[in-house]
């Protein structure tokens, strides 16, 4: 954080709560868990900020907590940030949580499409086994952005979607014109599949 705040550079980094940082959000943590309880929700979450400088610090930091109040208790996750402007909620759920997205990215390419598999001799060609690698992953990615955001595959990780989608069983049939895909009467994604082959259709001139 000093190297950033000495280079000019904007951060947003987990930081562990402590006694502290507790007492410092206790009020809206208190609002946040007595409003649950009297509504009945199962959980709510809110956002709060306060301005703390650990014994190790230079300065004083602005800290940003996300309170989420449920029927087993309270959970409180902070986040120490350079940011001046917007709320709490933008940086943790916006800024921060994206970075949460991205590992998950990269786990998923090195994971479910066996990226880290570079067991070549050559680097040359464990670097061609990582395009090819990169470019499964971009198409899986390209299925998967098609899928209707209130379908339950939407935010499936790879391999589901490798299950559901790819991994079938099909009769397929080729003619001058097109090539035709008969999948089973009882394929459960039929509609979504029919749907990809619209949607992934390249444009027309």
């Amino acid at each position: 954080m000093d190297w950033c705040d000495a280079h000019g550079i904007n951060y947003v980094f987990g930081l562990p709560g402590n006694a502290v940082l507790a007492r410092a959000v206790e009020e809206a943590a208190d609002d946040i868990r007595t409003r649950r309880a009297l509504d009945g929700n199962p959980c709510l979450r809110g956002y709060a900020e306060t301005r703390y400088r650990a014994k190790s610090w230079k300065t004083e930091r602005r800290a940003c907590a996300r309170i989420e109040a449920t029927t087993l208790g309270l959970d409180i996750r902070f986040v120490v940030t350079s940011l001046a402007e917007r709320s709490a909620e933008y940086i943790y759920d916006t800024l921060y949580c994206e970075r949460g997205q991205a590992e998950n990215l990269i786990k998923m390419h090195k994971a479910q499409l066996a990226s880290d598999r570079t067991s070549c001799r050559s680097p040359l060609a464990n670097q061609m086994r990582l395009v090819l690698h990169t470019a499964a992953y971009w198409l899986m990615l390209t299925v998967r952005d098609a899928i209707p955001k209130a379908h339950a595959l939407a935010k499936a990780e790879f391999a589901t979607i490798r299950l559901r989608l790819i991994k079938l069983g099909a009769r397929i049939v080729e003619s001058a014109a097109r090539v035709r895909i008969a999948f089973a009467a009882a394929c459960p994604e039929a509609a979504l599949i029919r749907h990809l082959a619209i949607a992934l259709m390249p444009a027309g001139p």
